[in-house]
C-alpha cells in the first residue's frame, strides 16, 4: 500500500485509463491468501495497544523523560502505535478487495502506514546504536548521551521518515476499476500530471533498498557485534545470558525484517504474471512476519531488561495485593534513574 496527499486534479477522469493499464494477470489466489492472513491484523492491533500502552504506563509511573533511553523508547512506542493504527483498515481492505472508506481515508491511512513503518525501522536502529554507545563507551557515553542528543536524534528520524513518505504520498489515491467493479486504494497505475512517475518510482526503490534495509541491518549487526565483544571480554557473571539475548535480537530482526524487504523489492520489479504470482504468495507471508516484529518490538526491547520486569511486577502487586507474597519485587527510586545501560539491562 502507498500513501498520498490530496492533489488538485480529479483521478476519476483517469478511471478508464486505469482499467486498461492494470495488468489482466489473475492475482486472486495470493490475494485470497492475504485476505485470510489479514485477520491477524486485528489481533496485532489489539496486542500492540496493550503492549505499547503498558510500556507507556511503566515509563509514566516509574521513569522520567529526562533520560536518553526513555525518550527513544517513547518515540519507538509512538511510531509503533502510528503504524499499527492503519492495520484494521488494511485488514478490511484486503478481506473485501474493495476500498470502502473513501479517498480522504485512503490518503490518511496510507500516510500513517508509511510514516509509522519508516520511523519504526529508524528508531529501532537508533535505539540499537544508543545501546551500543552505553555499553561499549560506558565511560565517555554520558557526555554524548544527553537529553539534547536524544531530542535532536528523534527529530531527525521523524524528518527523514516524513520526507521518505513524500513519494508514496504523491502517487497513491483511490480509483475505480471497471472490469471487476471495485475501488482500489493504491499507487495510481497511470501517468500523474506534472509528476515524473518513473523517476519517483526508481528513487523509491533505491530509498527502500539502502535507507530502510541495508543501512539498518549494517548498523544493527555492527552495534551488536561490538556489544557482544565488550560483554564477552568483561568479568560479568551473566555475560553468557546477555550474549544469548543479543543473538536472539539480531536473529529476530533478520528473520522478520529482511525477507519482507527483499520480496517486496523483487515483487515491484516482477516482469511476468507467473513471477508476480509466486512473489505475491511470499509477500503475503513475509509481510505478516514483519508486522508482528514491529508489533512486539517496543515490548521486546523493554521487558527483556530486569528493571522493566521489576516495574511490571510492581504494577501487578499494586493491582492485586494478594499476589505480593508470590511475586518478588525490589523497590527502585524514580529519582535514581540513570542514562547509563549495563549489559544486564540489554
Amino acid at each position: 500500500m502507498e500513501s498520498s496527499t490530496t492533489l488538485d486534479y480529479d483521478y476519476s477522469s483517469y478511471s478508464e485509463e486505469a482499467s486498461r493499464l492494470v495488468s489482466p494477470c489473475n492475482r486472486d489466489p495470493d490475494n485470497k491468501l492475504g485476505a485470510r492472513l489479514s485477520i491477524i491484523y486485528y489481533f496485532m492491533f489489539v496486542l500492540s495497544l496493550f503492549g505499547n500502552g503498558l510500556v507507556l504506563l511503566i515509563i509514566q509511573r516509574f521513569e522520567r523523560l529526562t533520560t536518553v533511553t526513555n525518550i527513544l523508547l517513547l518515540n519507538l512506542v509512538l511510531s509503533s502505535l502510528i503504524f499499527m493504527s492503519s492495520l484494521p483498515f488494511l485488514g478490511v481492505y484486503m478481506q473485501l478487495s474493495d476500498w470502502i472508506f473513501g479517498k480522504v481515508m485512503c490518503k490518511l491511512v496510507g500516510s500513517v502506514y508509511y510514516l509509522g513503518f519508516y520511523s519504526s525501522v529508524l528508531f529501532l536502529t537508533l535505539l540499537t546504536f544508543d545501546r551500543h554507545l552505553a555499553v561499549v563507551y560506558s565511560l565517555g557515553a554520558p557526555r554524548v548521551r544527553s537529553r539534547g542528543y536524544a531530542v535532536i536524534s528523534c527529530g531527525v528520524v521523524w524528518l527523514v521518515s516524513g520526507l521518505a513518505s513524500v513519494r508514496p504520498m504523491l502517487l497513491q489515491t483511490t480509483y475505480y476499476h471497471h472490469v471487476d467493479e471495485r475501488t482500489y486504494c493504491d499507487e495510481y497505475p497511470g501517468e500523474v500530471p506534472d509528476i515524473d512517475v518513473v523517476k519517483l518510482r526508481t528513487s523509491g526503490f533505491y530509498l527502500q533498498l539502502f535507507l530502510f534495509l541495508i543501512f539498518p541491518l549494517a548498523v544493527i549487526v555492527y552495534c551488536y557485534a561490538r556489544i557482544a565483544v565488550t560483554v564477552a571480554s568483561s568479568q560479568l557473571a551473566a555475560k553468557f545470558k546477555t550474549l544469548r539475548l543479543i543473538f536472539v535480537i539480531v536473529v529476530l530482526f533478520f528473520a522478520c525484517w529482511t525477507p519482507f524487504n527483499v520480496i517486496m523489492l523483487m515483487h515491484d520489479e516482477a516482469v511476468t504474471c507467473e513471477e508476480g504470482q509466486r512473489l505475491g504468495y511470499a509477500l503475503q507471508i513475509t509481510r505478516n512476519l514483519a508486522y508482528v516484529y514491529f508489533c512486539i518490538s517496543p515490548v521486546f526491547y523493554t521487558f527483556v531488561g530486569k528493571k522493566f520486569q521489576n516495574y511490571f511486577r510492581q504494577l501487578v502487586v499494586q493491582r492485586y495485593p494478594g499476589l505480593k507474597r508470590y511475586v518478588s519485587v525490589s523497590q527502585h527510586s524514580r529519582t535514581n534513574v540513570s542514562t547509563k545501560s549495563t549489559p544486564n539491562e540489554l
